[in-house]
C-alpha cells in the first residue's frame, strides 16, 4: 500500500472541473485509489464521492493506492495534483 498527501492550493478548492479530472486520472490505474479529507474516505474513481468531500483550499488530501501498479499510480497522481490542485 502506498500513500501520498497533497495540500490544495487552488483558491476554488476541489470543485467540479478538477474533481472530474482527478477521477479520470485515478481511473487510468488498475489499483484501488482512495482519497480522504478530514477523516472521510471515498473511492477516487467515483465522481459523486469525490464531490461530497467538498475539499477547500488549504485542506490536505490523502490518497492511498493498493494494488499491482500502486507505485506508478502514486507517481502519476502526485504529478497530477501538483499541476491541477
Amino acid at each position: 500500500m502506498k500513500e501520498i498527501k497533497h495540500v490544495i492550493a487552488d483558491p476554488l478548492g476541489l470543485h467540479a472541473r478538477p474533481a472530474g479530472l482527478l477521477v479520470k486520472e485515478a481511473a487510468k490505474n488498475a489499483c484501488n485509489v482512495t482519497v480522504a479529507v478530514n477523516g472521510t474516505s471515498v473511492d477516487a474513481k467515483r465522481i459523486m464521492g469525490v464531490m461530497k468531500l467538498a475539499a477547500k483550499q488549504g485542506m490536505e488530501l490523502t490518497l492511498t493506492f493498493d494494488g499491482a501498479d500502486e507505485e506508478a499510480a502514486a507517481a502519476s497522481m502526485a504529478e497530477f495534483l501538483k499541476a491541477n490542485l
